[in-house]
């Protein structure tokens, strides 16, 4: 019987050689990959070139200007690098300006109420009536009424303007009904105490019926199984609608929540711009309106900078911590 010799173990291959680097290898794929996607629906990502020229052209390029609020800023300087970002730096000038301003702080306090009123009826009032427009069930009654709330949308501010001054007037339809049960004609628009409740009233009849939609188009995506799993549990109208619509829906009331406290800030300012006047200053002056007579009217231009600076970045502070409350609380996010 032989022996078989056994040899020395032959050499294993350097497995470093043999597995090349992850990273190495996924970079170039996901590269191609990308230019793949690309490539393949190059007409889909085509259509948001227009709105990414619109937004880089009027959004972001203008913030350059923002740099004014630190700068003196004097038209017909001597060359055009003047006459675009001031003549001369002053640091916070402007800032302490608007701050020691009681008029300014005046305008401010009148922009937080009106913002908060149109915050209280237009962000619940469009799911009200979206729950209520969900349970009828005759489809024409349904689109009469749809059709109806969503009309005053498509109205330009000035005819909403104008409809608010004839039927306010002294010889109004209001006054009229007033003199009917025998009151007196009130001049509403001269009134400073009414101004918050014509300029809210009039939102929510123009708004209202437009923001239903989204809640209507979240309303048919919840199942129906949920709605008949609660009526097994013996759930009535109002226990369906606690447990399951408004669940069902929360994601897109975060969303248009957050939307809504980012232009907080920014209350109507052509609507006020229209129907106000120096008797409703008041209560009808914000801060829009402000800086248009400041920085347009007066040709304070570094000061209005200044104050609309601090106006944004209140805006956006406002919508990243409702954002993270959102997030936190509720998990639901736009980022």
């Amino acid at each position: 019987m032989t022996s078989k010799t056994v040899g020395p173990p032959t050499e294993m291959p350097n497995v470093a050689r043999v597995i090349p680097d992850p990273g190495r290898a996924q970079r170039p794929g996901r590269r191609r990959h990308w230019r793949q996607v690309l490539r393949r629906d190059w007409q889909l990502y085509s259509l948001a070139l227009l709105p990414l020229i619109f937004f880089a052209i009027f959004r972001y390029l203008p913030m350059l200007g923002n740099v004014i609020a630190f700068r003196r800023y004097r038209p017909g300087g001597d060359n055009i690098f003047d006459n675009i970002f001031g003549t001369e730096w002053v640091g916070l000038r402007y800032v302490r300006l608007f701050l020691s301003d009681p008029t300014f702080w005046d305008v401010f306090s009148n922009t937080l109420i009106l913002g908060t009123l149109t915050l209280l009826f237009l962000f619940p009032l469009p799911i009200v009536l979206a729950l209520l427009l969900n349970e009828v069930s005759n489809r024409y009654l349904k689109r009469f009424v749809q059709s109806v709330s969503y009309l005053p949308h498509f109205l330009s501010i000035v005819i909403v303007a104008g409809m608010i001054m004839q039927f306010t007037s002294v010889d109004g339809v209001v006054n009229q009904m007033l003199r009917s049960v025998g009151g007196e004609a009130i001049s509403f628009l001269q009134r400073p105490e009414w101004f918050r409740t014509i300029y809210v009233s009039s939102e929510v009849w123009q708004t209202v019926g437009w923001g239903t939609i989204l809640y209507l188009a979240a309303l048919t995506a919840i199942d129906n199984d949920l709605y008949e799993a609660a009526r097994i549990d013996g759930a009535n109208r109002w226990r369906q609608t606690w447990h399951v619509t408004l669940p069902g829906i929360r994601p897109t009331m975060m969303t248009l929540l957050i939307l809504n406290i980012g232009t907080f800030m920014a209350v109507g300012f052509e609507k006020i711009l229209l129907i106000y006047n120096p008797l409703t200053y008041p209560t009808a002056d914000v801060v829009s309106t402000y800086l248009f007579r400041v920085g347009v009217q007066s040709g304070l231009f570094s000061y209005a900078a200044a104050i609309g600076l601090f106006e944004a970045v209140i805006g956006l502070i406002l919508v990243v911590a409702a954002n993270t409350i959102s997030r936190r609380t509720v998990g639901a996010s736009l980022w």
